[in-house]
C-alpha cells in the first residue's frame, strides 16, 4: 500500500465494487456504476484506479471480465467461484493442477480454476472445455469470447451463428453475428433464442466489423434484403414516411405515388403496413404480399 494511503478505505472500497459486481450478476457493471461506488472523490484519473483496484483483485484469484465490445464504455462480469486455489497456490503449482483437472475432464473444477481455451494445450481438455452451461446470456458472451460457433433456434428456425458481439440497447440483449454460409450481419434479441449449444472453442469466423444495432426497428438486418414498392396517394405520403422512413426511391404518377423501400426486417415492416391499413397497397414485393396474405389467414384462423 503507497505510503498515505488509508487501507482500511481501500479494503471498504474493494469490497463495495466486489459488492456491485455481484449483484449485477451476468449482465455486468458498467465503468461508470463502479466509479460511483467506488467513491475516489478528488482523486487524479479515477479510471486509472479503477484499473488498478480491479488489477488486485484479479491478482487475489477473482476473475473479472471486460465484456464490452472494443471500442466502447466498460462494462464488467464477475464469474462466481472460490478464489481460495487461486490464492494459496503457486503459479507453478495452479498449473500442474489445472492439466490435472483437465486429463481428468473435471470441468467443475476447471471452472474454479480459472482455466481459460487459450491456455490449453492443443488435444488435451477439448471435452471439458465444450460442455459450456449457464443461462442464454452467459452462453451468448462465451460464444463471443471462445470465438464458438452458436446454435439455437430463433422464430421457429433452427440457427447457426458465427458471433460478433453482444451488446444491450434499446432494453434488450442482442447477439449480432453472421448466420452460417450468409454474409450480412444479423441480430438477435438473447431473450427470444432457445436450444442454446456452443461449438468447440475457435469454430467461428472472423466477423470483422459489427456496426451499432439501428435504432429503428426497419433498419435491422434480420432478413436478407428484399425490394418492396408501395403505391399510395399524395395525401398519404406523410403518413407513409412517418411509419417507414424516407424511401429508396419515389415517383409521381397522374393519380398515385410509389414509394420504393428496401426491406431487411420483414416483421417489423408487416406490421407497420397493417397500422396503414387500406392507405397503401402493395404495387411490387411478391414474396412480402404472399407473407402478409399467410400471416392474416393464420390470425383469423384459415
Amino acid at each position: 500500500m503507497p505510503p498515505g494511503r488509508n487501507p482500511v478505505e481501500a479494503m471498504q472500497r474493494l469490497a463495495r465494487i466486489l459488492a456491485v459486481l455481484d449483484d449485477a450478476g451476468v449482465v455486468g457493471a458498467t465503468t461508470d456504476r463502479l466509479l460511483e461506488v467506488a467513491q475516489y472523490g478528488g482523486q487524479s484519473a479515477p479510471q486509472d484506479q479503477l484499473s488498478l483496484d480491479l488489477r488486485n483483485l484479479k491478482n487475489q484469484g477473482w476473475q473479472i471480465d471486460n465484456v464490452a465490445p472494443p471500442g466502447e464504455l466498460g462494462r464488467y462480469r464477475m464469474v462466481s467461484g472460490d478464489n481460495r486455489l487461486h490464492v494459496k497456490l503457486t503459479a507453478d503449482h495452479r498449473a500442474a493442477l489445472q492439466r490435472a483437472v483437465l486429463l481428468a475432464e473435471r470441468s467443475d473444477l476447471a471452472k474454479r480454476l480459472g482455466v481459460r481455451t487459450t491456455t490449453v494445450p492443443e488435444g488435451i481438455g477439448a471435452i471439458v472445455i465444450r460442455k459450456q452451461k449457464g443461462d442464454k446470456l452467459s452462453l451468448a458472451f462465451q460464444s463471443v469470447q471462445l470465438r464458438s460457433r452458436i446454435r439455437f433456434t430463433y422464430k421457429g428456425t433452427a440457427r447457426i451463428v458465427h458471433p460478433g458481439t453482444v451488446r444491450f440497447q434499446n432494453y434488450k440483449w442482442y447477439l449480432s453475428g453472421v448466420e452460417d454460409g450468409a454474409e450480412i450481419v444479423k441480430h438477435f434479441v438473447v431473450s427470444e433464442m432457445s436450444g442454446i449449444a456452443l461449438d468447440p472453442p475457435g469454430t467461428a469466423a472472423e466477423v470483422s466489423s459489427v456496426r451499432r444495432i439501428p435504432l429503428h426497428p426497419l433498419r435491422w438486418e434480420v432478413d436478407a434484403p428484399t425490394q418492396v414498392t408501395l403505391r399510395t396517394t399524395r395525401d398519404f405520403v406523410p403518413d407513409v414516411i412517418r411509419w417507414l422512413n424516407e424511401p429508396d426511391s419515389q415517383v409521381e404518377r397522374d393519380d398515385a405515388v410509389d414509394l420504393t423501400y428496401t426491406v431487411t426486417h420483414r416483421h417489423a415492416f408487416r406490421a407497420r403496413l397493417y397500422v396503414l391499413g387500406p392507405r397503401v397497397t402493395i404495387a411490387q414485393g411478391a414474396e412480402v404480399y404472399d407473407e402478409i396474405l399467410a400471416e392474416l389467414r393464420t390470425m383469423v384462423g384459415l
